[in-house]
């Protein structure tokens, strides 16, 4: 009898630790399918190149963006101007001084929200309750796995491929992007971006990679 009580207590703890594991991945099931991330896509069928680079949508919930001029008063004073419309806010400075070129490779990391960023709230900038955590580039672990795409050819958003053409190796950015840049006035994922949404994006240009080879007709 002892003995079968100590081989109840090994197991229940792994049972149940299993258990949650199983109930996580149900959960993500219903989670919006890998889109992507930035791509403008007409078609209706959800594959990774429709959203910027690929919406897991974090959030489950239909969310409702603010106007960029509402957007509960964000900070933008220290944020510089980009092309186009786009601010931002560099975080981290770039390793290195060369920039990606058309068609290059890059590998990023990345966070993109709704109504404003994650940890903003902290500063008293904006409402916490509004903000939406959209996609990121961090597994159910929240370990990273970066996304890599061809820069500066329509692979994303608009936005995406002006700013991290800008970008050198290393470097990591806040990005504010106008709908016009993004997904203009068509819902996205599911309404979980709805049309005329301002997009904000945490980035990092991890990795610039090798040119692509292009063959004598190219």
């Amino acid at each position: 009898m002892c003995r079968l009580n100590h081989v109840r207590m090994v197991l229940l703890p792994a049972f149940l630790f299993l258990s949650h594991i199983i109930s996580c991945l149900s959960l993500s099931s219903l989670a919006l399918p890998k889109i992507s991330m930035m791509a403008m896509t007409t078609t209706t069928t959800t594959t990774r190149r429709e959203v910027v680079f690929g919406i897991a949508s974090v959030a489950s919930v239909a969310t409702v963006a603010m106007p960029f001029s509402a957007a509960f008063a964000l900070d933008v004073s220290k944020y510089s101007d980009g092309p186009n419309g786009i601010k931002y806010l560099t975080t981290k400075e770039g390793s290195g001084k060369e920039k990606p070129q058309r068609a290059q490779k890059v590998k990023t990391k990345y966070s993109l929200y709704l109504n404003g960023f994650g940890d903003d709230s902290v500063l008293g900038q904006i409402n916490s309750d509004k903000v939406k955590l959209i996609d990121t580039s961090k597994n159910l672990l929240g370990l990273e796995t970066p996304f890599e795409f061809n820069v500066g050819t329509s692979k994303v958003i608009k936005g995406w491929d002006l700013m991290l053409m800008d970008m050198t190796e290393g470097e990591a950015r806040r990005l504010i992007i106008p709908p016009e840049l993004g997904y203009g006035d068509k819902d996205v994922a599911g309404g979980k971006i709805p049309g005329g949404s301002t997009l904000y994006f945490d980035v990092e240009l991890v990795e610039i990679g090798e040119m692509p080879k292009l063959n004598e007709e190219q």
